[in-house]
């Protein structure tokens, strides 16, 4: 992970709560493709979710029956999910070195989280810790950008902050939609990855959709008068588009799952 990339994650403890409370969690869907694309049930496996901040992913998984464990870096991520789900086991470290026993696990699960990661070091750590038989999985949820306002507010970000300057998915479908594009760039080839996709929907208040955009690292990282007024402008915008108050985002949530 470069300099710039380990600033943008660590950007994300200052608003830990925010981020458990307003970003956008995983439909039924992308659980029943995982269960179906690594060849087992959940309930029972021995899984690690790292990266798992909130641990937004975890809750889902351990509600499968899975037996979790949580592997998070960020002092505020992993504090919150400590608050959040005190049933679960937490452990602190990354991708690129995890604290895990060889073989010891079924499943290794990043939501959200494999571009913070070198995929030269923490792809022999995945193989080190897997059991034969065992599955690594990867996905990200990306605002739809052929929804009208979804396309147009990407737009607005990619103007007031650059290309880059946030996360991968903030970028996703500028030019043009293309469904594959976050698992070609994303996914370590030498794996052999199967993929799917799953799109839904949720409808929020606008207040939440707003403090879910705000906690990108493209506005957490950005200087915080310019990040103000973009959230401000958007928020005019979208009273108007959604006079009720509520927001429908649509998403794509991009799964690839490799077995060793």
């Amino acid at each position: 992970m470069t300099t710039t990339n380990s600033a943008r994650a660590r950007s994300f403890d200052a608003v830990a709560a925010s981020y458990a409370a307003n970003r956008p969690s995983y439909p039924p869907a992308l659980l029943d493709a995982i269960e179906e694309l690594s060849g087992r049930p959940l309930a029972g496996a021995r899984v690690a979710d790292v990266g798992a901040g909130t641990g937004i992913a975890t809750v889902l998984l351990a509600g499968r029956g899975a037996r979790v464990v949580a592997v998070e870096p960020g002092d505020g991520m992993a504090g919150q999910l400590r608050r959040g789900l005190p049933e679960v086991s937490v452990v602190r470290g990354d991708g690129n070195r995890l604290p895990l026993r060889t073989g010891s696990l079924d499943l290794i699960t990043y939501a959200q989280s494999w571009h913070w990661t070198d995929p030269a070091r923490a792809v022999p750590e995945a193989r080190r810790v897997l059991r034969p038989g065992g599955a690594l999985a990867l996905w990200w949820n990306d605002a739809d950008p052929r929804v009208g306002w979804i396309g147009e507010q990407k737009r607005r970000v990619l103007e007031a902050f650059g290309a880059g300057a946030g996360e991968p998915e903030d970028d996703a479908g500028l030019v043009a939609y293309d469904p594959e594009a976050r698992l070609r760039a994303e996914l370590p080839a030498c794996l052999g990855f199967r993929t799917r996709q799953v799109e839904w929907a949720r409808e929020v208040p606008l207040g939440v959709h707003l403090a879910n955009l705000a906690s990108h690292s493209v506005f957490l990282v950005a200087d915080r008068a310019v990040a103000t007024a973009v959230l401000e402008r958007e928020r005019a915008l979208l009273a108007d588009a959604f006079p009720g108050g509520t927001v429908r985002e649509a998403y794509v949530t991009s799964l690839g799952i490799a077995r060793t």
